[in-house]
């Protein structure tokens, strides 16, 4: 175990410890190989008073737990207040975008504009070789250079949050639990006999209390919780909603409308406050095209395109496609076959193999069968 390439014997590392067991076991089996751990806990909402909630990362009982581990191992602890940070980079967009109508993804926000931004700057301040954290992803020494790949265990890999880490940050950045499966990080936790080795993981997004996302969003955006109407594809109306903060493109449940077919949302319509929602073949899309691309390989795909695997979101298997570039920095995704549920605002991130080339933010993504006009797209 251990991801230490380029690391000089006794070098000091900071440790990205949110008091959870994947970087509290970091931080102790990188103090046991001789490096010098600096752990560092960013306080990331709420001044450190714990809502309460098993399972929410960065609040105050998280913070005392961090505190506790480092105690253990003997290691120097810091706590940075990263509140107002937080919120200007990843909460205000994290509503902004929903009531776009879009669907955000916060935590890659955070990894690029706080944790591999901020904290990465931070630990090099410190005087640190690397800075290491709990992803379950694997950085390995390519022939071209430092290469991002899927964690070894399927059901943890997390390499889809790190689309956005740049070439410059994966050389100064270490992911030791990279080949690891879940139950043997918490065995070498125990081993170390670590206060959190039986912790629950984080289920839910750290800054909503109780889990409720649209009453976060409707708190910072109220016009994203005023009620609309829900319409077919026609531009039927089949109901009323409370929010489109409520909704995603693809979402299947909770749509508060019956039908003789399960019935799919196939756009969000932001100004009118509307949702369209239709059967599964309505909500089938070919292609989709991609914003503020982030590339990790070497060289970029050719004008003619390449052959290749792309995720459009994180809970779904990754697909065959197509990506070629499309000018101004973007790239246009064709799918080997369509999908459902590719929603703006997400990431759609490209894979060779195992191997994660780059990925961006998708900005559209038109369905096969377009909805009438006068039902609105999203």
């Amino acid at each position: 175990m251990g991801d230490i390439d380029g690391l000089e014997p006794g070098a000091r590392v900071v440790v990205a410890m949110s008091g959870g067991v994947d970087s509290s076991v970091v931080a102790a089996v990188m103090a046991a190989q001789g490096f010098e751990v600096v752990g560092v806990t960013l306080q990331l909402y709420d001044h450190g008073n714990a809502t309460g909630r098993k399972g929410a990362c960065c609040a105050g009982q998280d913070i005392h737990d961090a505190r506790q581990v480092a105690e253990r191992l003997g290691i120097a602890h810091y706590v940075l207040d990263f509140e107002e940070r937080f919120r200007r980079a990843v909460i205000d967009d994290f509503a902004d975008t929903y009531a776009a109508g879009r669907t955000p993804i916060p935590c890659v926000r955070c990894n690029q504009r706080v944790k591999f931004r901020d904290l990465l700057d931070i630990a090099r301040d410190l005087g640190a070789a690397a800075l290491a954290t709990g992803h379950y992803a694997r950085r390995i020494e390519g022939a071209s250079g430092v290469e991002l790949h899927r964690g070894a265990d399927p059901a943890r890999d997390q390499s889809y949050f790190l689309f956005a880490t740049t070439q410059q940050q994966l050389d100064f950045l270490r992911f030791p639990l990279g080949s690891l499966v879940k139950d043997e990080t918490r065995a070498v936790a125990a081993r170390y006999g670590l206060p959190v080795a039986e912790k629950p993981d984080s289920q839910d997004i750290c800054f909503v209390p109780h889990g409720d996302h649209a009453r976060t969003v409707a708190a910072l955006r109220p016009d994203a919780a005023q009620p609309g109407e829900i319409v077919d594809v026609g531009g039927k109306p089949l109901g009323r909603h409370e929010g489109i903060a409520r909704f995603t493109v693809g979402q299947r449940r909770k749509l508060g409308v019956s039908a003789s077919e399960r019935l799919y949302v196939v756009g969000i319509d932001a100004g009118r406050h509307r949702i369209m929602v239709g059967p599964r073949r309505a909500a089938l899309c070919g292609e989709a095209w991609l914003a503020d691309m982030n590339w990790l390989d070497a060289e970029a795909p050719p004008a003619a395109g390449l052959a290749v695997e792309v995720q459009h979101r994180y809970n779904e298997p990754p697909t065959a496609a197509h990506v070629e570039p499309a000018g101004d920095g973007r790239m246009k995704v064709r799918f080997a076959t369509p999908q459902v549920g590719v929603a703006p605002g997400q990431a759609c991130v490209v894979y060779a193999g195992a191997r994660l080339l780059g990925g961006g933010w998708i900005d559209r993504a038109p369905l096969l069968q377009a909805p009438d006009e006068e039902a609105g797209a999203a």
